[in-house]
């Protein structure tokens, strides 16, 4: 392969595999942490700051005056890093033990599986864009940093559609691992040949200004915003549409779709029309979730992407406006890539702290739109408004009121009015007073996901209300369970509903993975004290705990587990996998019973649930009920799996008529587990 070849194909595959490995790994811990928006934020902070250290070596190292120490020592860190393969995280040293906040566990184990690799991925644009510039000074690299974002972009598009529906995780790895060393080989191969190369740059490239220090706090201004907008757009569509994965990439492939357009041509970025258009969208933006009840599912979504679409070019375009000379490439993507760490770790770490509502979101918006302004003003913008330029005046007026507005709204921010909320790694409870036909109620909302709600007077207070109603499948089994002192495992707390079927001498056993659940629970709600059961409550994954109270020899121990913690659009695969089943089977009495709440808005669980039952040897048995204003039930979905053919006839549930869906049973594995196949179109 040609040296002229080779360094394209290299960068492009170095900027593939750093951003296939990015999905890859968010699938192995996305189920160990969770699956809120804040693992998959924790994993793009650590991708974001990995990145940022990337480009400091590719600078640190491209500024050597000595080719030849260059080549050794980008070779032999390659070398070095193959040892990382093939990278898969250990599970029984990451997965998480308690419900602590796992953000430091997360990065502990990013930098233990994929550090090296990563690292050196990262590296790789910038360095080996220097090297062109070095060797070739004449041509421009600019377009070799816009053909790396198209391999990132490539990426990011391929995973969800074609990589995981198609290709077990383990697989995945070693596929990703064999790429890896590949890259290592043709970048070690270049390497090897700068040993022997001598700079020619050219002379007016080498006299040309250095940047100052205020045009480098610009970059990371302008790179810091933009990351801030991907990273709060993120979780603003988590909160008020859907915890999905699939939104998390569209958003990120828009961030990468701004920085290819705007680095590959220069008229793409329409400087008037991106000025007006982030300066109308920044406010709408912001007054998206307060309209949220009045507006289409498809309207919020479109009104959240398209003003990270308007705001990213505007920080972007301006970057690429205000770019260097290339002898100063490294410098200024080790600047991008410290401004996209920053917003990292504002979004991850800080701002869930600081703030109790998304406050970063309009703070995003409002930083695109006066750092537009700024960049207006560093062109000669504010002569031309004196001489009455309305071609500069409005895009001005926009940004400025644009900003101003946002400001407003992120110094102002109430969602939605509440008695309670509570912000954390998993994201924003909220407690709510409303009213039905049947009295006053209060309501606890994680987004936009309802997780019970209780009557406040009586006889009501009593009730178990929505998914719980006594026309629902767990209220049918519950009742046909009719024998003394029952033991019940439930995992996902919520408000507490279900320990209103609790009877005197029976024990619910709750296992929850957010600590301010189990809060809001207790303080507002009084399901957990009224009822007749002895109420227990155990924190952290509730997988990880059942393996854990396993192997300390608690064993067949429940009469029934009913796994609820499905109803979010982000669910934990992993208590959905043969492997979880073997778990519950373990812990579950001979002839014991196994409830799945498989109730969503964006999922069809119906073909897992029934390939678990075939996996397990069970008999599953769907039961569907509606909506009951009359008693506050909501319409739910649930399926019982079990073995006790002897409890199925005397209870007359074997005979349960309740339809499923065509499709056929889809076995999930700890190894292969893909959304793709059980989305609702």
């Amino acid at each position: 392969m040609a040296k002229g070849e080779r360094l394209p194909v290299t960068i492009f595959l170095s900027a593939f595999l750093l951003f296939q490995v990015q999905p890859m790994m968010g699938r192995y811990v996305l189920p160990w942490f969770g699956g809120g928006p804040a693992v998959w934020t924790n994993c793009l902070l650590f991708f974001q700051v990995l990145l940022l250290v990337g480009y400091t070596y590719a600078h640190w190292l491209g500024s050597r005056p000595s080719t030849r120490l260059q080549g050794w020592l980008h070779m032999t860190l390659l070398a070095a890093s193959l040892v990382f393969l093939p990278i898969a995280p250990r599970v029984d040293l990451w997965k998480p033990a308690s419900s602590a906040d796992p953000s430091g566990r997360i990065l502990l184990l990013l930098v233990a599986t994929v550090g090296g690799p990563y690292f050196l991925l990262a590296a790789t644009g910038p360095l080996l864009q220097r090297w062109f510039h070095m060797t070739e000074p004449s041509r421009s690299p600019w377009r070799l940093y816009a053909l790396s974002n198209l391999g990132s972009f490539a990426a990011l598009l391929s995973y969800p559609f074609l990589v995981e529906p198609l290709v077990r995780l383990h697989t995945q790895v070693w596929i990703w691992s064999a790429f890896y060393a590949l890259f290592a080989g043709l970048c070690g191969w270049t390497s090897w040949q700068m040993r022997s190369v001598k700079p020619a740059f050219a002379a007016e490239q080498e006299s040309g200004v250095r940047p100052t220090v205020w045009t480098i706090l610009f970059w990371l201004a302008l790179a810091m915003c933009g990351s801030i907008l991907l990273l709060a757009t993120t979780n603003q569509i988590s909160q008020d549409i859907a915890v999905n994965p699939f939104l998390w990439v569209a958003a990120l492939s828009i961030y990468l779709l701004t920085f290819i357009l705007v680095f590959e041509s220069d008229r793409f970025y329409r400087r008037t029309l991106f000025a007006c258009a982030t300066g109308i969208l920044a406010p709408v933006g912001c007054i998206v979730p307060s309209l949220a009840g009045g507006l289409s599912i498809a309207t919020q979504l479109a009104i959240y992407l398209v003003a990270l679409f308007a705001g990213c070019m505007v920080c972007h375009g301006e970057l690429a406006r205000s770019r260097p000379m290339t002898r100063y490439l490294t410098m200024f993507y080790l600047t991008i890539a410290a401004g996209g760490a920053l917003g990292g770790v504002f979004v991850a770490l800080v701002a869930p702290h600081v703030f109790t509502e998304f406050t970063e979101y309009p703070i995003g918006l409002a930083g695109a739109c006066l750092l537009g302004f700024t960049g207006w003003l560093r062109t000669g913008a504010l002569a031309q408004w004196t001489r009455s330029n309305f071609a500069v005046r409005l895009p001005l007026m926009a940004l400025l009121l644009g900003g101003i507005t946002s400001i407003m709204a992120g110094v102002t921010m109430s969602n939605l009015p509440s008695v309670a909320s509570a912000r954390n790694f998993y994201g924003i409870l909220r407690v709510m007073d409303k009213t039905d036909r049947n009295g006053p109620l209060r309501e606890l909302r994680h987004g936009t996901i309802r997780h019970g709600f209780q009557y406040q007077n009586a006889p009501q207070r009593s009730w178990p209300t929505t998914y719980y109603g006594p026309h629902s499948g767990i209220a049918t089994v519950l009742t046909a369970l009719d024998r003394v002192d029952r033991k019940i495992a439930i995992i996902g707390l919520g408000a507490g509903t279900m320990a209103a079927w609790g009877r005197l001498g029976d024990t619910f056993r709750f296992y929850e993975i957010n600590p301010d659940v189990e809060a809001m629970a207790r303080t507002w709600f009084t399901f957990l004290k009224d009822s007749g059961a002895r109420t227990e409550i155990v924190l952290g994954d509730a997988r990880v705990r059942l393996e854990r109270e396993l192997e300390g020899g608690r064993s067949h121990d429940f009469d029934l587990i009913a796994v609820d913690a499905f109803s979010s659009d982000a669910i934990p695969l992993h208590l959905l996998t043969a492997e979880c089943g073997e778990i519950y089977r373990l812990r579950l009495k001979p002839g014991g019973l196994l409830m799945l709440h498989i109730s969503n808005r964006a999922l069809n669980l119906e073909p897992v649930a029934r390939g678990l039952a075939q996996h397990l040897g069970w008999q599953p048995i769907l039961f569907v009920s509606g909506d009951d204003y009359s008693t506050g039930e909501s319409s739910s979905h649930w399926v019982l799996i079990t073995g006790n053919a002897e409890f199925l006839e005397r209870s007359g549930l074997g005979h349960q008529t309740s339809p499923w869906s065509n499709r056929a049973p889809l076995l999930w594995t700890d190894d292969f587990a893909s959304l793709w196949h059980v989305l609702k179109f």
